[in-house]
């Protein structure tokens, strides 16, 4: 792996170790808080593409497992990612490598309106799959009943996964961190 890749990597870890510093917002009818760190994960598999994306996430979770409190709300350790939220937590690497991967197929016509759906299948909805299903297996709670209640993550998750597309695109305009995607890109 070449240097400027790992260095890459590394901004990612901290951009999302960076996110977590923002307060979480708690739902009260759900035991996992609303964060910006999954803006961050947008946008490092948008930005990172799958392997590097990936990567990213998973030693941010190997940090957190350690008892690095870099998640919102300084929180850290085994016990989080054993916790109500471990599902959306060790979800990351599989969603940033989604949205890398289906990013880097779309490289030659790489448009906003493309990322915003990729980041909506892959940031928002694969994201609360897997959170879901963790959290109906941990909490013995019936599935559909906590996808239900997941919905109040939507709103916040699709202005991640827009602001991110736009982000991506334009980041990709002046400096292109992937080299699979040309430096010119149309938004």
């Amino acid at each position: 792996m070449r240097l400027r890749n790992m260095m890459f990597i590394s901004l990612f870890v901290a951009i999302v170790a960076v996110l977590g510093l923002f307060p979480p917002i708690p739902i009260p009818f759900l035991p996992i808080p609303i964060t910006l760190q999954t803006f961050g994960v947008i946008l490092a598999g948008a930005v990172l593409g799958a392997r590097h994306g990936g990567i990213a996430m998973f030693i941010f979770i190997a940090l957190i497992a350690a008892g690095a409190p870099l998640l919102a709300g300084g929180r850290g350790g085994l016990g989080v990612l054993f916790g109500p939220s471990g599902g959306y937590i060790l979800g990351f690497p599989v969603v940033a490598f989604f949205i890398g991967y289906a990013t880097e197929k779309i490289t030659q016509s790489l448009k906003v309106w493309k990322l915003i759906l990729i980041n909506f299948l892959f940031g928002v909805v694969l994201m609360n799959v897997l959170g879901v299903t963790y959290l109906s297996i941990t909490a013995e709670t019936p599935w559909l009943a906590t996808a239900l209640s997941s919905l109040a993550f939507f709103p916040g998750d699709t202005i991640k996964a827009v602001v991110a597309a736009f982000v991506t695109v334009k980041l990709y305009q002046v400096y292109p961190i992937n080299e699979q995607i040309p430096k010119k890109v149309a938004s």
